[in-house]
């Protein structure tokens, strides 16, 4: 069965962009960007893509699912399908005018369950915090750039889901010079 993985950034203290969404404090360059350009290309926008020179391997990821803030500075930007290598999916409450490529959800349980069922490569969770909060009894692994940075305030990793004890097993944890730890972390069966 696929798995949901949120894979993210995040700094010391938990907060995976600052109070306006902006993660511009986490570190791009060096020696850790060899695992974000290769292990995890696919989870990289199609215009990284482009300025990197490389193509999506399709070896890790085949479809992401956002929340509507998460998409938004894409729009913004002009990018009205930031991952055509993936399936896409946004969470949003409210009816959205998205390109044909995204599939909106109102109900991203639902839409990640029936996801795991179907045949394909793992399930990446783009964020952010809210979504992440609302979709934690369905995440199957956390791969999280702990970023060396304290923002003090902004965006929680799990939005500001309810106290609900959920136990992860750490499952591998890679430092680098840069000072960012990816660490890995599979969910356990509840008791």
């Amino acid at each position: 069965m696929r798995e949901l993985v949120y894979y993210v950034a995040v700094s010391l203290d938990g907060y995976i962009a600052d109070p306006a969404g902006g993660f511009d404090a986490f570190l791009v360059e060096g020696d850790h960007a060899s695992v974000v350009f290769g292990e995890y290309a696919d989870a990289l926008p199609a215009h990284a893509h482009a300025a990197l020179g490389i193509e999506p391997p399709g070896t890790r990821f085949d479809t992401v699912i956002m929340g509507w803030r998460t998409l938004q500075p894409a729009l913004d930007a002009g990018i009205a399908s930031p991952y055509p290598h993936l399936h896409q999916f946004v969470a949003s409450r409210h009816p959205r005018d998205v390109d044909a490529a995204i599939t909106p959800v109102v109900d991203p349980r639902d839409a990640v369950r029936t996801l795991k069922q179907d045949d394909g490569l793992d399930i990446w969770l783009c964020g952010g915090g809210e979504l992440a909060g609302a979709l934690l009894p369905e995440i199957d692994r956390l791969v999280l750039k702990r970023n060396p940075v304290v923002f003090g305030s902004g965006i929680p990793l799990f939005g500001d889901a309810p106290y609900e004890p959920r136990v992860f097993a750490l499952t591998g944890a890679r430092s680098f010079e840069s000072g960012v730890v990816i660490e890995e972390y599979a969910s356990l069966p509840r008791a």
